[in-house]
């Protein structure tokens, strides 16, 4: 398999594949950092910590959501430079963007452990599990600089088409996370507090790896700041136009899975662990649409700063075909598995018929959020990310929480909690087709700035 992909050249199906299936790999490698967290919790601690460590995982996307959608404007300003073929310009973008992403990683650091009881009070946590919650929060918000500078060189590398490396990291950084999990958690009894430790420290692991590999491939010393400050506006402003409007999209569909928890933590304990347990599967069996959306931005951004602009509306049709029938296969296979692959996080017949019944009622839909991500990654790289922000948050965030307040109102079942997130994801999908249709003929034109 190639270690690099240009995105400008050769077959197009051939090189979207072979760009994504990387990323699906490594965000399972990702994934698997949280889902041992709550095995081993699950397993060798309890309900109650595998509870807490599941509304975490909702607080950590808060922060992390931000961050990442940040690093999606890295991505597409980076593979602009790439399609570019100007070194000096490829160079440069990569100094200012690496910088940037420290700096920011440590300013939401800093508002994680300063603001995390706040956030954690938000969930409407009861007492038997409030104390784990906040703990693994803070341990976890501590080294969130680290997870956005792994994500951000990440995305810097995958910008110049290489998917390999990244994915190479995340494998050393995950096993090196399930030893500490193990060690901490399961045979010193650190318990919650264990896990949180080792997801920081693993993430500290693959800071240092992706940093030297840039490094050496460009040659140069890629953190900078007085460089950010003179020369580097121009970077960090396109940067921050398509990052900021991508970051606060994820952000605030986690804020509102907050909301979300407050509904959930009206019932049992075990049904709150239960419905943790289907978000980590659902982590797993969702790869497709985040990977397929992430390589629909560099393959756009690439062909829009080669000038290849009928390249690029073809290459997004065949990305959506090929994203539902990955997210279709996933779902075929998870559907009638869900029961056991709950079993693995925890064997209480409750827990488990909670996580399945959440799943079955999910993974058939999972296609129509591939969809929304390849059409969402193409206007982010023409520059049109703030509507395309606007109509996802107002189907995943508005309509959802008014289904939720007027169902649970009129009949408390947790099942409605389920089917908001199908309900959802129609509407972000029906409204970010609706303007992909609108301003379809503009895109392909000329680069455009909105």
């Amino acid at each position: 398999m190639k270690s690099r992909v240009d995105f400008t050249r050769g077959s197009i199906a051939k090189n979207l594949i072979l760009f994504a299936l990387p990323i699906m790999a490594g965000e399972a490698l990702q994934n698997l950092y949280h889902s041992v967290d709550s095995l081993v919790l699950g397993n060798f601690v309890g309900e109650a910590a595998l509870a807490a460590v599941s509304i975490c995982g909702t607080l950590t996307n808060l922060l992390v959501g931000f961050c990442n959608g940040m690093s999606v404007g890295s991505t597409v300003v980076v593979a602009k430079a790439f399609g570019s073929r100007d070194p000096e310009r490829l160079k440069r973008t990569v100094l200012h963007s690496y910088t940037f992403s420290v700096i920011l990683g440590l300013v939401m650091s800093i508002i994680g452990v300063s603001f995390a009881p706040f956030f954690v009070g938000i969930c409407n946590v009861n007492s038997e599990i409030y104390s784990q919650a906040l703990m693994y929060f803070m341990i976890f918000a501590s080294g969130l600089i680290f997870t956005v500078v792994y994500n951000n060189s990440a995305g810097i590398l995958r910008a110049m088409g290489d998917m390999r490396t990244p994915f190479v990291i995340l494998m050393i950084s995950s096993v090196l996370n399930i030893i500490l999990d193990l060690l901490f958690s399961a045979f010193w009894s650190w318990g919650i507090k264990g896990v949180a430790i080792a997801t920081v420290i693993s993430q500290f692991v693959s800071v240092l790896i992706s940093y030297y590999v840039i490094r050496f491939r460009l040659g140069f010393r890629c953190f900078d700041p007085a460089s950010l400050v003179r020369n580097g506006h121009q970077e960090i402003r396109e940067t921050v136009d398509v990052g900021f409007s991508s970051g606060i999209q994820s952000s605030l569909i986690s804020f509102s899975n907050l909301f979300v928890w407050r509904y959930v933590n009206m019932f049992s304990t075990a049904t709150v662990a239960g419905v943790g347990v289907a978000q980590r599967i659902d982590k797993f069996v969702s790869l497709p649409t985040n990977a397929f959306g992430n390589t629909a931005t560099t393959f756009a951004s690439q062909n829009i700063g080669a000038g290849e602009y009928e390249r690029t509306r073809k290459g997004i049709r065949i990305c959506i075909l090929i994203a539902v029938s990955f997210s279709l296969s996933f779902s075929f296979i998870a559907y009638p598995i869900a029961p056991s692959l709950a079993k693995l996080y925890n064997r209480n017949p409750e827990v488990v018929k909670c996580a399945t019944d959440m799943l079955s009622l999910l993974v058939p839909f999972y296609f129509m959020n591939s969809i929304r991500q390849v059409i969402a990654g193409n206007l982010r790289a023409r520059g049109r990310s703030r509507l395309s922000m606007l109509y996802s948050v107002a189907g995943m965030i508005v309509v959802r929480q008014i289904w939720l307040a007027i169902s649970m109102h009129f009949f408390k079942s947790i099942y409605n909690v389920y089917l908001g997130y199908v309900i959802g994801w129609f509407f972000a999908l029906l409204f970010v087709s609706l303007y992909y249709f609108y301003c379809r003929k503009k895109l392909y034109m000329k680069p455009t700035s909105v």
